[in-house]
This record gives C-alpha cells, structure tokens and sequence, in this order.
C-alpha cells in the first residue's frame, strides 16, 4: 500500500506530547498519535501515558509484560502521523549498498540522517542514476524508459500514490531527459535555460520603453522596482499555492497528469535540465492574468501599471535563470547556501521552502526549511 505524506517530528517535538491531551509515542522512525486510544486500551491509558513521547517498539515485543495481538498493531498504523528525525541516520556505506533513488529501506542508523519520504540524504543523492528496472519493480508507478505521460494517464495511480511517489526523487541516464511523449512531441517538451532570457528580456525592454513614454526617468525606474519586488511575493504564491496545490489536487487521472505537466515532473526528476525553466507557453498562460491585475492595483496610471508589468517579467526572469543555476552551476559563496537551501525543497521536506530567489517570504509565512541536526 503506497505510503502516505506526512510531516516529520525531531525527537524533542514528539517528547512534548506526552499528556492525556496529545499522545505521541513512535517505533523506530514512525510518530503515534495515540490520544484517542487511551480510554480504549485494554489494561488501562496509564499503561500507554508512561510511555507518553517514547519508544514503544521494546515493550510492544516484551510477551512478558503484555501480549499484542495484529490488531493492536493494525490500530496504530490507522494513528500514524509523521516520522521523527533520527538523531543519527544512515552511514554512507550502508547507503551505497542500499540506498537507490525512492527508498531507504536497509538504512542503519550511524551517521548521515535519511529522510523517510524521499530516500535521500544530501543533494548529491539527486543526481545518482535511478535503476529503470528495479525502480518500476519496486513501486510500481512509472517506468522511466517508457513514455511518461501515456503511462501516467493510464495508470490509475490514486492521488495520494501519486503525491507519494512524485516526490521521491529519480535521476534518468547521468541527467538525460526521460521520454515524456516518445514521438514527434518529445522536442516541445524540452526547454533550454537560454531561451527564457532570450524571449523575455527583449519583451522587457520593450514594454518598459512604452511605460517611459508615459512618465519620467524616476517613475518609470519606481514603478519597475516595484513591479520586481512584488514578483518575489508572486514566485512564493505561486510555488505554495499552485505548483504545489498537492492537498486541493484532484483524485484523478486530469488533474494527477496537469500536476505532473506543472511541476511534478520537475520533483521526479530535478535534475533534468530541459525540464526546469518555465516553456514560453505556459509562462504566457500564467502571466497574462498579472496584466490585468496591474491594471487594476495601479489603476491611477496606466503606464505606472505597464513599467510595474515590466519589472515583474524580469523578476520571472531573474527567478527562472537563478532556479536553472541552483540545479545546474557551482556558484559564489551566498548562493551556494541557496542553493543548498533549496535542493532541500527536493530531498528533504517540498512541503516546506517556497522560494526559490530568497528565503524572505518563507521567514515571513513560517515555511522556512529547519536544518537538520546532527549528533554524534
């Protein structure tokens, strides 16, 4: 059965829920909320709130102590609700045995932490080539040396399969695209990074020449500032509340597919540098809603509205070359951090860490990746 997705504890957040109000108790890495069972259980809740925020794997095999039937067992992974963070994880032999892409089963804890929904460690793991074969065998969802679309469309994946699965990232032939269509299609599939500037920034030229027509030196340059700032609030909209509109998707197979053609291709396979900037089509699908909008918020001015278009094109523009080399270049010192930052929206928690430019709208809405910590 395809596993769920689920949020993940440190040690100490499960240790705090040890009343009769809120229950935690975990095995191995999964997170119990047994607050309802209390009043259920057979020999009493006070046998479960002294185990309240603990362990309970040793106690639960101790037939001296009390004897658990399958039910038992059935009963907490109905209360399953997250996976802790293990203060230590997997060693990196342990891994190269392992570890393939989508699956951390084997892990011992020794040293490096593995995320449980991922099956990764560090962002080298994103670009370790995924068995083809083994990977289909494994979990059943696609084969990455057949046409990925056909596949999906027809696979009769539940959402929350497909959720699963999509997240767990794959790597195809040393970064070569997968086939997405597997014919004559397979070419409008494919976006080089240098077609992004190329396009946009003449446009941007343009069109701010138009907005100067209208104003001055000075407003013309606010307007565009401001239209570039705005932008960064855009990406982070956008990236939490669309690209990853996961819990509002659909339970079939069109909207399973538009998610996977949005974004969800990119999380199966991130680095897989044709499949990364914006094609030109969709970002003109996506955008043309935006020039009516600031029409609307700067209404008092026509050309206001136009510069501010302006600058927000370029904002997408800074955006996507900065997504490409966050994936794809060895950068200075700052954006290596961001680039470290964001590859952990990849391999350790896409339900967290929305921007990809700054982190500034992440601190501001509380979806700021945590580092993990690491103990020896």
């Amino acid at each position: 059965m395809p596993g769920r997705t689920l949020p993940t504890f440190t040690r100490s957040e499960v240790e705090s829920h040890n009343t009769e109000k809120s229950c935690y108790v975990t095995i191995k890495t999964k997170v119990f909320d047994v607050t309802d069972f209390l009043n259920d259980h057979p020999g009493g809740g006070d046998l479960i709130m002294d185990y309240a925020g603990k362990d309970i794997e040793e106690i639960l095999q101790d037939g001296d102590s009390h004897s658990h039937s399958e039910a038992a067992y059935e009963i907490l992974d109905d209360s399953l609700v997250g996976y802790v963070l293990p203060e230590k994880a997997v060693s990196a032999s342990t891994q190269k045995e392992s570890l393939q892409n989508g699956t951390v089963e084997g892990a011992t804890e020794t040293s490096t932490f593995v995320h449980p929904r991922t099956g990764m460690s560090r962002e080298e793991d994103l670009s370790k080539d995924t068995d083809a074969s083994s990977d289909y065998k494994k979990h059943k969802f696609l084969d990455l040396e057949r046409p990925l679309l056909l596949q999906l469309w027809n696979g009769g994946f539940s959402k929350e399969f497909y959720l699963d699965q999509v997240h767990r990232p794959r790597h195809y032939k040393g970064g070569k695209s997968a086939p997405l269509f597997g014919n004559f299609l397979e070419p409008l599939s494919l976006t080089p990074w240098w077609v992004v500037p190329s396009i946009w920034v003449p446009a941007v030229i343009y069109v701010t020449s138009i907005a100067s027509q209208g104003l001055g030196p000075l407003a013309t340059a606010g307007y565009w500032v401001f239209g570039v700032c705005f932008w960064t609030l855009i990406e982070y909209a956008m990236h939490r509340f669309l690209f990853h509109i996961d819990g509002y998707l659909p339970d079939n197979r069109v909207g399973i597919t538009l998610h996977f053609l949005l974004h969800g291709i990119h999380h199966y396979l991130p680095m897989d540098k044709y499949r990364l900037v914006m094609p030109p089509t969709l970002f003109v699908a996506l955008a043309a809603p935006f020039w009516k909008f600031a029409q609307s918020v700067i209404f008092w001015n026509w050309y206001g509205a136009t510069a501010a278009y302006a600058g927000g094109v370029f904002g997408y523009v800074l955006y996507d070359m900065t997504h490409y080399f966050l994936h794809h270049e060895n950068l200075p010192l700052w954006y290596k951090q961001l680039k470290k930052y964001h590859l952990q929206h990849h391999f350790l928690d896409y339900e967290l860490g929305f921007g990809v430019t700054s982190k500034f709208w992440d601190d501001i809405f509380g979806t700021t990746l945590r580092p993990v910590v690491k103990t020896n």
